[in-house]
């Protein structure tokens, strides 16, 4: 598989990582059994880039990574810190940081966590220069190698690009989702921060394989998260209305090369975007984390689907997105 430099963490990863929410909770039921052949499947197919958190199933995620980290010693791991607690500024403090940081190394089963992330913290907080001092003392202690922060917004993303330690930044950028094209990722490319993509399909939308009639479990957050009452409503099918979704993905199938899957397409996009240092899907099952890999070995998209692309983007999904985040 292809690899790029993770930012100022310096290592290299493959394109394609393994997004570990899924794994972890608010996707529906994945068994243990289902999780772990997922992560076993992505790293013999060469991902070496797993990105999870505290907060998904409550350590599960974690601690089905810390045993994969286990018998793959050579992977990177991510984890982020931030969301166990009320999403208050006065709540991102030395003492809560060592606090989640303990409980995520037990999780994981190490002493030095490779990547830690603020995970979508108040702005205000990207805005402190005492967290960011406390950051630095942790990797000094040994805590972690690296930090990075996970955002909702691009003046989110370009406020800790602009801090001189943050390592990576981690953000919502798919075929439905482009405004982080026109600044951040040129910001991050002229900084040598590395950027991580997540929500690369849009809930599964740019999978398509939903209708209509697709059904969502209870448990699931495309069934509870739509108008974002859990949580911000970007991370449900990047903020756009599932209807519009669907016509979306209508538009963009002809696109998709014979033999091709579309998720497979939707991910070599994101992929060409120059400044993308990993992409993070997530699997819930061995096959899907094979399929999701296939993408590193497409050929770029031509400039003319390239144009279609954005051309679907502008008419459709342009208007209920772009000004949000």
């Amino acid at each position: 598989m292809e690899t790029r430099v993770l930012g100022r963490t310096g290592t290299n990863v493959g394109v394609i990582g393994f997004g570990a929410w899924q794994i972890g909770d608010a996707w529906g039921q994945v068994s243990e059994t289902d999780a772990m052949a997922a992560l076993h499947a992505a790293a013999d197919a060469g991902v070496t880039f797993f990105d999870t958190a505290d907060v998904y199933g409550d350590g599960r995620s974690e601690q089905l990574v810390g045993r994969l980290l286990k018998e793959r010693p050579d992977i990177t791991v991510a984890t982020k810190m931030g969301r166990r607690s009320e999403q208050v500024p006065a709540n991102y403090n030395p003492d809560n940081f060592r606090a989640w940081n303990d409980r995520s190394r037990k999780n994981l089963g190490v002493d030095t966590i490779d990547l830690v992330q603020l995970h979508c913290p108040p702005s205000q907080v990207i805005d402190t220069d005492a967290v960011f001092d406390d950051l630095d003392a942790m990797v000094a202690e040994g805590r972690m190698r690296a930090y990075g922060v996970s955002v909702e917004t691009c003046a989110e993303a370009l406020a800790a690009i602009a801090r001189p330690g943050v390592a990576t930044v981690q953000i919502i950028l798919n075929a439905f989702r482009h405004k982080p094209l026109e600044e951040v990722l040129p910001a991050a490319r002229r900084a040598g921060v590395g950027v991580i993509a997540r929500v690369p399909l849009a809930s599964g939308l740019l999978s398509g394989k939903f209708t209509a009639a697709t059904s969502f479990g209870e448990d699931d957050h495309r069934n509870f998260n739509r108008q974002g009452q859990a949580f911000d409503k970007g991370e449900t099918f990047s903020g756009l209305d599932y209807d519009t979704g669907l016509e979306a993905v209508e538009r963009l199938r002809p696109l998709v090369p014979e033999g091709v899957a579309m998720a497979q397409f939707a991910l070599r996009w994101i992929l060409d975007q120059q400044g993308v240092s990993v992409v993070i899907p997530g699997a819930r099952n061995a096959d899907q984390a094979r399929a999701n890999t296939v993408a590193a070995e497409l050929a770029p998209l031509s400039a003319e689907v390239r144009a279609r692309v954005d051309e679907v983007y502008d008419e459709l999904v342009r208007p209920q997105v772009h000004h949000l985040w």
